[in-house]
Formats: C-alpha cells, sequence, structure tokens
C-alpha cells in the first residue's frame, strides 16, 4: 500500500516573489504565504516524485462554509491542476484577488 501523504514541513525562499516562508504552525508548508505560488513537485502530498517542477499559479480560491478553504493552482509548464489548503497565515488580499470558484 502506497502512502498517499509525507510530512514535510520546511521553511523556503519563494522562487517568483523571493518571500523567505517559515515553517507552517498547523499543517505542512505547500506554497509561499505572500505571492501563493508552490512547485510541482509533488505527485501525492509531500512525496517529491514530480519531475515536472513547474510553477504552479493560483487560479482560484475554495471556499468551504463560506470561508476561504483552499486554493487552485495550474501549473505553468504541463497544465495539471493542483489543490492546497490556504494556511492561516496565507496572504488574504491577495486570496481575495485571486477570486473564488
Amino acid at each position: 500500500m502506497q502512502k498517499r501523504f509525507t510530512v514535510i514541513n520546511e521553511g523556503f525562499e519563494c522562487l517568483v516573489c523571493g518571500h523567505k516562508n517559515p515553517p507552517a504552525e498547523k499543517t505542512c508548508r505547500n506554497h509561499c504565504r505572500e505571492c501563493l505560488h508552490s512547485l510541482h513537485v509533488d505527485k501525492n502530498p509531500g512525496d517529491r516524485a514530480e519531475s515536472c517542477g513547474g510553477i504552479l499559479k493560483p487560479v482560484k480560491i475554495g471556499l468551504e462554509r463560506g470561508e476561504m478553504a483552499h486554493i487552485e493552482f495550474v501549473c505553468q509548464r504541463c497544465g495539471k491542476r493542483r489543490k492546497n489548503k490556504l494556511a492561516d497565515d496565507d496572504n488574504r488580499q491577495k486570496a481575495l484577488e485571486i477570486g473564488t470558484l
């Protein structure tokens, strides 16, 4: 049976905007908390098994019970779509600018 989630919660410097992101407090850091971009490096969360390596651009914010809950990304290299939870310390103004589903 293949593990579907690998816990990796490291800080990183964003390749898109240069923001220095600390590890997340309640979850695993997947995307830049400032510009909300990510990298296409996982097949399953945290496995680092995807060879694409493209920039995942945030395109929509999903709602749950009327609250901003997740980010939908599109890979700028291969076109694959991904979703990830919005973290408590993510830039809410940037999320509002992206728009909701």
